[in-house]
């Protein structure tokens, strides 16, 4: 199996909504953002599927050193060995990819987050970056287009908090800020036990029109030169803010089980998008 090989079925066998964006891109773009996209993964089961905290960070420690190997020109991995052709076209740098493996660090140092600044600095490091290595790939051309891309990051990643509460919950985790829960007056033992109540399903409201609010600014941001670029990046939002309308149609059931789009509903958004467009 060669490096693309690996990174295009790491990418396939993951189900994510990001692949179905890569479908329409042309080649060398669609090799680039796959390698990209199966090193996000990569990092991120290294922390999601150790037993011990002590194990992630071994592995982390290790990719650390591995994006070293990357930046010198001799990785041994089939995901950065796949990224090196890109190296030296300024989106997937070294730098970038330390920063990703920073946010997947905090995933084993911090369970909670005090307020909404805390929780975009996680935000930024997990997605933020990925939505600039993004949209440098599938072609930037305008300063703007970063703000429009760290944005969407944050839109996509406040979306995943929204839809993962349960899951994340199973292991001890509640990315929704404290802040937020005092608000709705939702105690951080409910969300553990996954109990769902009138006050949660507000406080639920309240993140999805806040993911809502960054959708439109992002969008805003979007200089008309690069709109038709980021078609790509826009299939996600397009993608994702359909999964933010379900899970919020369904009342946020998400302390139960994970609400997910069909992979033909996914591919209709994406064609669709990708030839008219997506407004937020």
């Amino acid at each position: 199996m060669t490096p693309d090989e690996y990174c295009q079925d790491k990418a396939a066998r993951s189900g994510s909504s990001f692949y179905y964006s890569f479908l329409f891109l042309p080649p060398p773009k669609r090799r680039a953002i796959t390698a990209f996209y199966a090193f996000c993964r990569e990092v991120d089961d290294a922390v999601d599927d150790a037993i011990e905290p002590a194990i992630a960070r071994t592995k982390l420690d290790w990719w650390r050193t591995e994006v070293q190997r990357f930046a010198a020109g001799t990785p041994e991995h089939p995901v950065t060995r796949a990224m090196l052709p890109f190296r030296d076209e300024g989106a997937i740098t070294p730098e970038r990819l330390g920063l990703v493996i920073d946010g997947m660090q905090m995933d084993l140092e911090q369970t909670r987050y005090l307020d909404y600044k805390g929780l975009k600095h996680y935000c930024h490091l997990v997605a933020g970056v990925v939505g600039l290595v993004s949209a440098g790939i599938f072609g930037q051309t305008r300063p703007e287009t970063s703000t429009y891309a760290e944005k969407f990051g944050l839109a996509f990643q406040l979306t995943n908090i929204i839809r993962d509460v349960g899951d994340d919950a199973r292991r001890g985790r509640i990315y929704l800020p404290i802040e937020d829960l005092q608000r709705f007056n939702v105690k951080a033992a409910q969300i553990l036990k996954r109990e769902s109540s009138p006050e949660f399903i507000a406080l639920m409201k309240f993140q999805a029109d806040r993911a809502r609010a960054v959708y439109a600014e992002a969008l805003a941001a979007l200089p008309a030169e690069d709109r038709r670029a980021q078609r790509a990046g826009l299939i996600m939002g397009a993608i994702y803010r359909t999964l933010l309308d379900e899970i919020e149609a369904d009342n946020f059931p998400v302390l139960s089980h994970r609400v997910s789009l069909t992979p033909l509903r996914k591919l209709w958004i994406a064609w669709r998008t990708w030839v008219f467009g997506w407004k937020a």
